[in-house]
């Protein structure tokens, strides 16, 4: 029994916590992110994603396993891409660009979501330190793992927002590029295609897009913040 114990002391329940949440979060992006690409497919006309069920914020709905664990684990992962039809897109003339909207959404409901979030961690950090000056909420309480968890939820939204954004495929930001490029030089870079995912995991294990993201997603935080902490502050009456 005495090596059970010691073996359930040399846990680590701090990081458990921090994977649960990051998982959790991860989930709720993941669901909002592919269903916006879904419903805005349908918007334009498509409905191909919906037949499929993947208008839902069931995250098994868009769940990759080992794309999510990829995630949690190493915070770099994929889900099951949403099955679109830009031919069927009938309420937009291009194909093209209605394929680069249905892209765009995703990235979007995560700038969104980051912004809720955002709210919602102001907001938690405000009746935190409120309740610890009044001397009636624990530093380590249930609110203190709920801002905790907000905060998570509003550091991931917006890496996942830039990160999507890179023009490399498979990423929705190769699709709004293509929009912006001749004819000509979109063929070229389709028939690339398959070859996009082995170009962006070299650059992630070369750390060559790590400057660069992190400059992107640190003012896409400080953007979203200078909204979210004022509208936070008056409705909490800080």
């Amino acid at each position: 029994m005495s090596g059970l114990s010691n073996w359930f002391q040399g846990i680590d329940l701090s990081r458990i916590i921090q994977w649960l949440m990051f998982a959790g979060a991860a989930l709720i992006a993941i669901s909002v992110h592919e269903s916006a690409h879904a419903l805005s497919a349908l918007w334009l006309g498509d409905d191909t994603a919906k037949r499929m069920g993947r208008i839902s914020l069931n995250p098994l709905r868009h769940l990759d396993v080992t794309g999510f664990l990829m995630m949690v684990i190493a915070h770099f992962g994929w889900a099951k891409p949403v099955p679109v039809n830009p031919y069927r897109m009938t309420k937009i003339k291009s194909p093209k660009v209605g394929m680069a909207l249905t892209a765009a959404a995703g990235p979007v409901s995560n700038v969104l979501l980051a912004f809720l979030f955002g709210i919602g961690y102001e907001i938690a950090m405000g009746f935190l330190v409120k309740g610890l000056v009044a001397g009636s909420v624990s530093p380590e309480g249930p609110l203190y793992y709920l801002m905790q968890f907000l905060y998570v939820c509003f550091v991931l939204n917006t890496g996942l927002a830039v990160f999507n954004l890179i023009p490399i495929s498979p990423l929705d930001g190769s699709k709004i590029l293509a929009i912006f490029l001749p004819d000509k030089a979109h063929a070229w870079l389709m028939r690339y295609e398959r070859y996009g995912m082995f170009l962006l995991i070299a650059l992630l294990l070369w750390g060559k897009l790590d400057g660069p993201l992190d400059l992107l997603r640190g003012g896409l935080m400080d953007a979203v913040t200078a909204v979210a902490r004022p509208l936070a502050q008056l409705l909490i009456g800080a």
